[in-house]
């Protein structure tokens, strides 16, 4: 499991000639550390007298933070699964006009599928930035930096899965779905990357 191993040890595969992990699953991974940076503020505010009309706010927001960073970490595994069944089908035989026709099935129907968990990154990836975009406001002060450096990897995170769903509806046969996957990216892209930048110079200006 990519997930368990250790931070020298991912780095050193993410480094190497294997095929996985790629970009996918470094920007799953990007997206739990910028999430726990921001779950690290409300947990240095959660319990602080002086922050006491705030407790509800961060017990929920840890909550839901905690649930994000498992399911980052789960998508590095979806993310390498997806690409390896796409590996697989390209290495179908295709001399055949038979072998041509399942192959190209095959690599449609796992193209598809390699654009789903990069997609949920990046669905994950905007409510993470939310919820650092709440810490930030809410938060300890002390800790405001964090929820600057954690919104700044969430929207990292963002931009890179945004790159593992345009490699593959470039070739997508179905033209209308890949359409719609560039346009549902498009808008998390814009609309997030935004939200992101507001927060950190809010954050910056805080702290300078």
């Amino acid at each position: 499991m990519l997930a368990d191993k250790s931070c020298r040890e991912f780095i050193e595969v993410l480094a190497s000639d294997e095929p996985t992990p790629g970009g996918g699953g470094a920007s799953a991974l990007v997206g739990a550390v910028g999430t726990a940076l921001g779950n690290m503020v409300g947990s240095l505010t959660e319990g602080k007298l002086q922050y006491y009309e705030v407790e509800e706010d961060m017990e929920r927001l840890i909550d839901r933070s905690e649930e994000l960073e498992k399911e980052f970490l789960e998508l590095i595994e979806e993310d390498e699964k997806a690409f390896q069944n796409l590996m697989t089908a390209y290495k179908m035989p295709h001399t055949s006009e038979l072998e041509k026709a399942k192959r190209l099935a095959v690599l449609t129907a796992a193209k598809s599928a390699a654009c789903q968990p990069p997609l949920r990154i990046m669905k994950r990836c905007c409510e993470a930035i939310d919820l650092c975009a709440e810490f930030a406001e809410k938060g300890n002060r002390n800790a405001l930096s964090d929820a600057g450096v954690g919104v700044l990897f969430c929207k990292a995170a963002l931009q890179g899965a945004s790159l593992n769903i345009y490699i593959n509806t470039k070739t997508l046969a179905d033209e209308e779905y890949a359409g719609k996957l560039n346009d549902e990216a498009d808008r998390m892209i814009s609309e997030y990357s935004a939200k992101a930048d507001s927060v950190y110079e809010k954050v910056l200006s805080s702290l300078r």
